[in-house]
């Protein structure tokens, strides 16, 4: 008797745990449940892929969507669509926004706001804080929560812990990953001077090399005394990925495409405070340092660090510009070029963008092509020629660092828990984001459910 599926993807090259190889996938309630030759079988649905390549689903664990607080940049709805049009089907959103998500009620908001009105599916960074530092083990394990999000340097928004008692307070009570934005603010007051007014080329001389890495030492230190795991994101310097190579064992790493792709002093004279970012781009020295670190397994995950905002801010003069760019819809495209290029193997990006992500944060039923996960696919055409363009990009900013470049390697498909979301540029299947779930939250969850519902959230409509 033959198979029956919802939806079957054929004759598409899939990249999994063995390795690269023809197959189809047969899709049934959201979830993958077959993988091979299934000729045989019939699907209310059939997704012709022959000449694509099905990655698992990206996941980029590093957006700010601005909602709420600054909706006029961004918002959920219209983040979610520049993922899922740039092939990312799940998103870490980070607590920056007004109000700051540093409570069980913002954290509930915003998954309430979320639920089946991204289009891709969702978590939330809680920023931690020496106010709510005695409640981030329970509010790191509630429906929705990525975990604990520390900015040590100030950023977009107003939240700091800068001292070391005040980390050292959040990482004693942390069980899962604790996330950290590593600069060093004491350095970044004394040097606020090195800015030069109109000079963007300005912005890595006042937050230095020193000023990243002097504090990740500090936060590595920290870390052993307290026994927590740490996320160190957006690395910007050679020496960092040097140093952290020596902490794995409780260290774990992220790079960002522009930090590989961008470079000082060129990207300054050629787009000004458009290339302005925190921590900022630097020299060639520190980007073939980072992909060194990337080359020699140092790097764990690939985060875009999406961060818009208006060409009207953007336009202000340095240093009143905000340091931001968009990046969630150009990281698939941005790093497939970078694949056509040799600079690294597509295993080894969907090691950084699916697998990676899965094993560090313990994500529940995502990161792989396998049999009783969630289908989630990025279906990318390997030999596409495409040109970036400020008109292709669905952000409320409207603007990419890359207008203008063409790369080679494009997203086609992305599918999300079965769903084709997006193909071939257009959005198909709409607004069905849910929570994803963590492994090391599952336990309790009921529970954990209740206390969201009653912050305003339902526990079914939270954990998806």
């Amino acid at each position: 008797m033959s198979q029956t599926f919802d939806r079957i993807f054929r004759n598409g090259t899939i990249v999994n745990h063995d390795g690269r190889g023809e197959a189809d996938i047969g899709v049934t309630g959201g979830r993958i449940a077959a993988i091979g030759n299934l000729g045989q079988a019939s699907a209310g649905d059939e997704v012709d892929c022959s000449g694509l390549t099905v990655l698992p689903g990206v996941i980029d664990s590093q957006v700010h969507f601005r909602e709420p607080g600054a909706t006029h940049k961004e918002d959920l709805q219209t983040g979610a669509l520049a993922a899922v049009m740039g092939g990312v089907t799940a998103v870490f959103e980070m607590p920056n926004t007004d109000p700051l998500t540093i409570s069980a009620e913002a954290l509930a908001d915003k998954v309430k706001r979320a639920h089946h009105r991204m289009h891709c599916d969702f978590a939330f960074w809680v920023g931690g804080t020496r106010e709510n530092a005695a409640d981030v083990a329970e509010l790191e394990r509630l429906p929705g929560a990525a975990g604990i999000k520390v900015f040590m340097g100030s950023s977009t928004g107003s939240l700091l812990v800068e001292d070391d008692d005040g980390v050292e307070a959040i990482l004693r009570r942390t069980r899962r990953r604790a996330a950290f934005h590593s600069e060093d603010e004491f350095r970044l007051r004394q040097r606020r001077d090195l800015r030069v007014p109109g000079d963007p080329a300005s912005h890595p001389v006042w937050r230095d090399a020193e000023t990243a890495l002097g504090c990740t030492r500090r936060l590595v230190a920290i870390a052993r005394r307290a026994g927590a795991r740490i996320h160190v994101l957006h690395i910007s310097t050679a020496e960092e990925m040097e140093f952290l190579a020596g902490h794995k064992d409780i260290a774990t790493v992220e790079a960002t495409p522009h930090h590989l792709t961008l470079v000082a002093p060129e990207c300054y004279e050629r787009l000004g405070t458009l290339a302005q970012m925190n921590p900022p781009v630097r020299d060639a020295f520190h980007r073939d340092g980072i992909w060194r670190g990337l080359d020699q397994g140092v790097v764990d995950v690939l985060g875009s660090d999406h961060a818009p905002h208006t060409r009207e801010e953007k336009a202000k003069p340095y240093p009143n510009s905000p340091s931001g760019m968009t990046g969630v819809q150009t990281l698939v495209p941005i790093m497939l070029d970078h694949v056509h290029a040799g600079r690294l193997t597509l295993e080894r990006l969907v090691d950084l963008t699916s697998h990676g992500p899965a094993r560090i944060f313990g994500i529940a039923g995502k990161g792989r092509i396998a049999v009783g996960y969630d289908a989630d696919l990025t279906i990318v055409d390997l030999k596409k020629h495409r040109l970036i363009s400020n008109g292709w990009i669905a952000s409320k900013a409207g603007w990419t660092p890359y207008d203008g470049v063409t790369v080679t390697g494009w997203p086609i498909g992305t599918v999300v828990r079965g769903a084709r979301v997006m193909w071939e540029g257009g959005l198909v299947e709409a607004r069905r984001g849910e929570a994803v779930r963590f492994g090391e939250t599952l336990a309790g969850r009921s529970e954990l459910a209740g206390r969201s519902e009653l912050a305003g959230v339902s526990g079914a409509g939270a954990t998806g």
